[in-house]
């Protein structure tokens, strides 16, 4: 089955359909969420807290974004990958964000590249875009400028920030991204935004009017009961589940009831008769 297309992706928005996407770090969830319906599978640099226990998401390097990405790219057959450039993968220079865009392409089988930032990268948008890399914008609030704007905080929330928000919008999309993603603004900004600009906006605490949504997924699937962050739609909570599953597993261990025949292999009357030699 073939790849939904950047063409796709854009044409979706004319025609009022919502976009769906979900955060993927593996091969197993990247086949589950592909196989019901997903758009895109955004290879998070989220993927520094969800999976690797960091505090943020700043600590992630391009290696294990490839590392994770490649894994999302063999899972999937039909959505769009979207590779999510880690802190400090195109800050320092125009050429090596080319390079690693590049990387992300080439060795970590995504179709798409996306990095925070409005204005002040509008430029390494069009460079990109002009040498054959699709780019999707990200606003509003970018967790790698935590350090920054001191903590995950909401954008666009007075009249002079959301300004900005609209001007990285626009700027993004002159510059040619495909698509952005709109993280914790204003449901009343990100309407307005995604009347303004041509390309489809996906919404994350952004509010409904987005043209499309994205989750975390382990935040959609509860997997983690100590972070549940008040956006987050939980579809399901698999902790106390998979929990409780490995207590059972233990249990069973312990008990010797774990594993039974037939979860093993059973000898031959031959290999039997030959191993009472050794009693």
């Amino acid at each position: 089955m073939p790849r939904i297309t950047v063409p796709e992706l854009i044409a979706k928005k004319a025609k009022r359909e919502k976009l769906v996407a979900l955060t993927a770090y593996d091969a197993p969830f990247a086949r589950l969420g592909d196989e019901a319906g997903a758009d895109l599978l955004l290879v998070g640099d989220s993927v520094a807290m969800t999976v690797l226990g960091h505090e943020n998401t700043l600590s992630v390097t391009m290696d294990e974004m490839l590392h994770h990405s490649r894994a999302v790219a063999r899972g999937s057959n039909r959505a769009h990958v979207v590779f999510d450039m880690p802190f400090m993968s195109y800050q320092a220079s125009a050429n090596e964000a080319m390079r690693n865009a590049g990387r992300a392409l080439k060795e970590g089988g995504a179709q798409s590249v996306k990095f925070e930032g409005g204005v002040r990268y509008a430029g390494l948008v069009a460079r990109l875009v002009d040498a054959g890399v699709p780019v999707m914008g990200h606003i509003g609030l970018g967790p790698q400028s935590v350090n920054t704007i001191g903590g995950y905080k909401a954008q666009g929330t007075d009249p002079q920030s959301a300004d900005r928000v609209l001007e990285d919008a626009h700027a993004l999309a002159e510059a040619g991204v495909w698509g952005m993603v709109l993280e914790r603004v204003p449901s009343e900004l990100a309407a307005l935004v995604t009347r303004e600009v041509p390309v489809p906006t996906v919404g994350i605490a952004a509010g409904p009017d987005c043209d499309g949504q994205v989750q975390v997924m382990h935040d959609l699937l509860g997997l983690d009961e100590r972070f549940r962050p008040r956006h987050a739609g939980e579809y399901a909570t698999l902790a106390g589940t998979i929990r409780a599953a490995f207590a059972a597993y233990a249990a069973d261990v312990r008990a010797g009831t774990f594993p039974e025949p037939r979860h093993g292999v059973q000898a031959s009357d031959i290999l039997r008769a030959h191993l009472r030699n050794f009693d």
